[in-house]
Order: structure tokens, then C-alpha cells, then sequence
């Protein structure tokens, strides 16, 4: 289950978070018309999707641990969109459409995804990238998993707390674009 607690906590005299971005590997290429732009601090395609590296991480109303926290994350690897970038903060929007602002050293280049939250029934897990393969498991709309590659139409993804691995239908995911191809 993915959690979000709600705060209401003023952000002063937390301790100030690391100064310095991980270094993040470009999450996708940004080709030109196709709505992506270079950010203006990293130069990595801007929206991209990331993955929450912290255990525990604060949204912000803003770009600065002055800013008050509106939203305290408790789930590692949750799939975050960054929109935006201010020195070392980043833009960013979960699956439910909250924005708000983040260090960059709370996130991660790794690729994690969600079956949709928009969708009303189970999806299946295949056994390979087409959909006529055996069905090794249904997954549930919000369920967290790890993506390794897609190629458009069908991504390969893992679920290591329950040691399966297949493929699934992208368009049935929140954490990678339609048509976004990766290894």
C-alpha cells in the first residue's frame, strides 16, 4: 500500500537537507515537438519521471526548507514527476496530482511504476511482451513495481517483495509515458 501522511508541521528548524543532487541519469530522451524541454539545471528532460530514493521525504510549498511541509511521503521507490527545477529543489507531482517541491537528493533516476489508479479492475502480469503470453499474476490498481525496460507498448517489470517478474501493457501505468521507450 502506498502511504502520503498529511502535515501541518512549520519547516522551521529542520535540519537542512543535502546541498548536493545525486547525479540522475536522463529518464528519457527529449525529442524536439514532443512537449519536453531541457531543465534548467540539470538539462535532463523536463516533465521525467524519478522515483523516491528517502524512506521519508518532505513535499514542500515551496523550493527552500524554509517553506512548511504539505505532505510527508513513507514510501521508498513511490513514482514522482518532476515539472520543474530550482537549484538544487525539484517540481514534482505524484499519481494523484499533488505538487509540491522536493530536494533533488530525495530522489532517484530509478524507474518505478504504478498500475493506474484510474483503472477499475486488475491487470494482467504476462509471461512475455505480447498479449496473448500466459499470465503469471493480476495486479491491482497502485501497485508499486520496478521497471526495467519498455519499448513503447509493453514494459518489463519486476516485483521484488514478491519475487515476479513480467510484462505489462504500458498505457496501463503511471510512472512512464505512452509510447516512452528505455533500457
Amino acid at each position: 500500500m502506498i502511504s502520503r501522511r498529511f502535515t501541518r508541521h512549520c519547516a522551521a528548524g529542520l535540519v537542512a537537507v543535502a546541498a548536493l543532487v545525486a547525479g540522475l541519469p536522463p529518464a528519457i530522451a527529449a525529442d524536439a515537438g514532443s512537449g519536453f524541454r531541457s531543465g534548467r539545471e540539470t538539462g535532463y528532460a523536463v516533465p521525467r519521471f524519478v522515483s523516491l530514493k528517502a524512506a521519508k521525504a518532505r513535499m514542500r510549498i515551496g523550493p527552500s526548507t524554509d517553506y512548511a511541509t504539505s505532505w510527508l511521503y513513507t514510501q521508498r521507490g513511490l513514482p514522482l514527476e518532476i515539472t520543474e527545477e530550482y537549484g538544487n529543489w525539484r517540481r514534482v507531482r505524484d499519481f494523484e496530482g499533488v505538487s509540491g517541491w522536493m530536494s533533488g537528493a530525495l530522489l532517484s533516476g530509478d524507474r518505478t511504476a504504478i498500475v493506474g489508479p484510474w483503472l477499475d479492475e486488475p491487470i494482467p502480469l504476462r509471461r512475455s511482451a505480447s498479449s496473448g503470453a500466459s499470465v503469471r499474476a493480476q495486479l491491482s490498481p497502485r501497485v508499486l513495481m520496478q521497471v526495467k525496460t519498455c519499448d513503447g507498448r509493453w514494459c518489463e517489470v519486476s516485483l521484488p517483495r514478491n519475487s515476479v517478474e513480467g510484462y505489462v501493457d504500458q498505457s496501463s501505468l503511471w510512472g512512464v509515458y505512452p509510447g516512452e521507450r528505455f533500457k
